[in-house]
């Protein structure tokens, strides 16, 4: 049997079966990645531009920054890789999508519950007052050469992401957490798995004896916690993977239910 046959049986006998995805997801979108030699941080600091204190002290090389990551994202279109979990969800083989992405393609492909780790790209908050709403408050703004602010307190806002020196969001981990505790599977995909929290998230699946899957395209830290291990793109394995679990699923659902 083949790794992707392995796979596909794992997710098919398995549930409820969880998926955890990162950059490595988003990359045949055309959005870079963090740590690859082209990535977000080739080169830079972080902290420089996307932390808390960034945002705070040098607002002008933040927003420049996530100027060109807003520009990027408006031409982005879900990949193979989102089709295929949309699809494997869709037909109830896998459960949340729990990821650390914030471009909003798992739901641009039609995934319906998406546990976002670390925001998203699609609002803007406030630091200081909690207010949140469109990021084109953030685009105008910029494009017309003004810092946006808050509409309520007039402090400047932010996208509503996870910066550097700033905390997960406290309920999307707690229910991250919750899902991988009762996960019969978990399946993580285009994660380097260097970012903790979230990092732990496949430990807890092994803990409460569920099974780990990873595909990926270079080792992680945690690859000797995965039964089955796929290296490679994710665009490319995730389609034959969702393809042979549907047809292990038709293969087993008698032929009345299958026309009903």
């Amino acid at each position: 049997m083949s790794d992707i046959e392995r796979a596909a049986a794992v997710l098919h006998r398995s549930r409820p079966v969880a998926v955890f995805t990162g950059a490595g997801v988003s990359t045949e979108s055309g959005l870079p990645d963090f740590r690859s030699p082209g990535g977000l941080w080739a080169g830079g600091d972080p902290m420089e531009v996307a932390s808390l204190s960034a945002f705070r002290r040098r607002p002008r090389v933040f927003y420049e920054f996530y100027r060109t990551r807003l520009a990027h994202l408006a031409d982005a279109r879900p990949n193979a890789a989102h089709e295929a979990l949309a699809e494997l969800q869709a037909a109830g083989l896998v459960g949340p999508i729990i990821t650390q992405n914030v471009d909003g393609l798992h739901q641009a492909a039609g995934s319906k519950e998406v546990i976002e780790l670390h925001g998203n790209l699609r609002e803007a908050a406030c630091p200081d007052c909690g207010w949140t709403g469109s990021v084109a408050i953030i685009t105008e703004a910029l494009a017309h050469g003004v810092a946006p602010v808050c509409p309520d307190c007039g402090h400047p806002v932010k996208p509503n992401v996870v910066l550097f020196e700033e905390l997960l969001p406290a309920d999307a981990y707690r229910r991250a957490e919750v899902v991988c505790r009762g996960a019969g599977a978990l399946l993580v995909v285009g994660s380097s798995l260097q970012v903790t929290p979230a990092a732990w998230l496949p430990e807890i699946v092994r803990d409460h004896g569920g099974t780990v899957l990873i595909i990926n395209d270079e080792p992680t830290a945690f690859d000797h916690l995965a039964t089955v291990l796929l290296r490679g793109k994710a665009g490319a394995l995730l389609p034959q993977v969702a393809a042979a679990a549907l047809a292990h699923r038709q293969r087993e659902t008698p032929a009345e239910h299958r026309n009903s």
